[in-house]
């Protein structure tokens, strides 16, 4: 069984491709490809490995010895799912593979924008501690989550690991009911808005969940909400939250994920970064703890059994 990685450069070079190796006769590996050296490098593959390279209909139809995609996330967005499966070509992803790893992101950023962490970050770097009139700073109102209400969206594996965290720093959890889901019987997103203090985003993007949050949405919250999004880039109107925080209509924005990554052609909230707001970026890496890409491997090297 000859499999080739497209992309592996995007597990980092610290983690080990031995479960992978171990699987099959050959293994060839390349750290970038682009989408369209895809066709000429899997020619004589049985199994393609991808992360985020995209394989369209037209490179599946030219690829006719190929019976296994095993990709290296969850999301398989980037595969042409419906030629796959009219070709006869498996498609097999990995779940739950860093769980602990974005959950103590999501939480990280909880318990910065809350201790206003950014904002007073900038302040000690611009000298303002150094000329106080007393011992420290408190210009910015911090949140104490102990007693606050965190609304979760998306009730999975990650969604509920969040939930156990904040339960444990004393918060009031509830989870929204599904959107777009029509027998869900929980409260609604809408619904438990106003008394949120803190919303963290856990659910994939859908049509459903395109600008969940938008400038309706928002307006729907205390002007001290933090909001936290660390599931997809689209799910929330990023203009429109970064407009609530300028206006003092949201108390902290923290995202790790944008609508474009990387984001070539920039993004309004990579600029406000030089503002004093409350406001965290990080770029898409709330999964990248070394246990949490061994883990992908190990799930990879399990998926290949597929052929088997």
């Amino acid at each position: 069984m000859h499999a080739v990685i497209l992309d592996a450069a995007s597990l980092g070079p610290d983690i080990d491709l031995s479960p992978i190796e171990n699987r099959v006769s050959r293994l060839t590996r390349h750290d970038f490809t682009s989408a369209d050296e895809a066709t000429k490098r899997l020619a004589e593959a049985d199994v393609a490995i991808v992360n985020k390279v995209k394989l369209s209909a037209e490179t599946l139809e030219a690829l006719p010895r190929l019976r296994l995609i095993c990709v290296l996330a969850t999301g398989t967005n980037n595969i042409d799912m419906s030629a796959a499966e009219r070709l006869g070509i498996r498609v097999r992803n990995v779940t739950a593979y860093g769980t602990a790893s974005v959950a103590q992101h999501s939480l990280m950023m909880i318990l910065a924008l809350a201790a206003r962490l950014p904002r007073y970050q900038d302040d000690v770097a611009r000298g303002r501690w150094n000329t106080s009139p007393f011992f420290c700073l408190l210009e910015h109102r911090t949140l104490q989550l102990e007693g606050k209400h965190l609304v979760i969206v998306g009730q999975g594996e990650l969604g509920n690991r969040v939930a156990k965290l904040a339960e444990g720093l004393g918060m009031n959890v509830s989870f929204a009911a599904r959107p777009g889901g029509h027998d869900d019987h929980r409260p609604s997103l809408a619904d438990l808005a106003p008394s949120a203090d803190v919303l963290s985003l856990h659910c994939p993007l859908t049509e459903a969940t395109h600008h969940l949050i938008d400038a309706a949405m928002l307006a729907r919250f205390k002007p001290s909400a933090l909001l936290i999004n660390c599931a997809r880039g689209g799910i929330i109107d990023e203009n429109a939250a970064l407009a609530a925080l300028r206006e003092d209509r949201l108390g902290g924005l923290g995202v790790d994920v944008l609508p474009e990554e990387p984001p070539r052609d920039g993004h309004p909230l990579l600029d406000a970064l030089t503002e004093s707001l409350n406001l965290i970026v990080t770029p898409h890496n709330a999964w990248i703890a070394p246990e949490a890409r061994q883990r992908i491997v190990e799930l990879t090297a399990r998926n290949l059994m597929a052929l088997d």
